[in-house]
């Protein structure tokens, strides 16, 4: 894919980067992602993705916006109360960038549509609120061996790590199985400063983008924690587990399992 003279100028100061090049810009043109949730994590996420050109985009998320999103979920406006929140962040995203194609998936990730609807993009980003889809989405990306972005945000604080299926760790080696129910404060209980999901989000774009441009410097294998209240952010290696039940040598998940719908931060040692 040949870049127009439009396209140089308006993906320029990306262009110049060495990492990154005409070549680079032609190949995000490209590719595809597929954010799941359109909320938080998935606002910046989602914008700079737009931004970055990257040529097709998915949005999957089932829920409405409410006045309760808007003090982070920067992909929505007033105006946009009561929109779906795929549909609203479609809008924004065609607004910032014209080149690119999204589509929208107005509907709940399930066991049943999940495999259909990630295999068809090249990386996914989990940009949800919940133990249940979040275990949904890792598992469905460990069998069809896409590279997983996931975050997770509460209060001051927020972690990722990138999964590279049959390369590194996936969530599970890290978290077997989700909480109990209750067990861990929820995003309505706690709270979460609204800059700390423009952080995690915007570094879940970061790990996608170098995904696509084979940028070998990924969280692959890491989880990275921030405390915003602090500044402060440490990093843990975390390696494979042979015996994960979903990535290891003989696991005993083969099939997507629909957990109960529950949501919440699980920071590292704590489960």
């Amino acid at each position: 894919m040949a870049l127009s003279e439009d396209q140089i100028l308006r993906y320029s100061r990306q262009i110049i980067v060495p990492e990154v090049g005409g070549t680079g810009q032609e190949r995000l043109l490209g590719s595809s992602i597929l954010a799941v949730g359109a909320g938080g994590l998935g606002s910046p996420s989602l914008l700079y993705l737009a931004a970055a050109g990257v040529g097709r985009i998915g949005v999957v998320d089932a829920d409405a916006v409410d006045l309760t999103n808007l003090q982070r979920q920067i992909a929505h406006t007033t105006d946009d109360l009561g929109k779906n929140k795929a549909a609203s962040a479609a809008e924004t995203m065609r607004a910032i960038n014209p080149d690119i194609e999204v589509i929208t998936h107005e509907e709940r990730l399930t066991s049943e549509n999940a495999l259909e609807m990630l295999g068809g993009y090249d990386v996914i980003i989990d940009g949800t609120d919940n133990f249940p889809t979040r275990y949904l989405i890792n598992d469905a990306c460990v069998m069809l061996g896409k590279p997983l972005v996931s975050a997770a945000i509460l209060k001051f604080s927020g972690q990722i790590m990138t999964i590279v299926p049959n390369e590194g760790p996936c969530y599970r080696c890290l978290f077997p199985e989700p909480p109990p129910a209750g067990s861990v404060p929820n995003c309505s209980q706690a709270g979460i400063l609204g800059p700390v999901a423009g952080a995690l989000g915007s570094l879940q774009a970061i790990e996608a983008l170098k995904l696509l441009l084979g940028v070998e410097t990924t969280l692959k294998g890491r989880v990275f924690m921030l405390d915003a209240l602090t500044l402060e952010a440490r990093d843990m290696t975390l390696p494979r587990n042979a015996a994960c039940p979903v990535c290891g040598e003989s696991p005993s998940i083969t099939k997507l399992i629909d957990y109960e719908q529950h949501c919440g931060l699980v920071r590292p040692g704590a489960a």
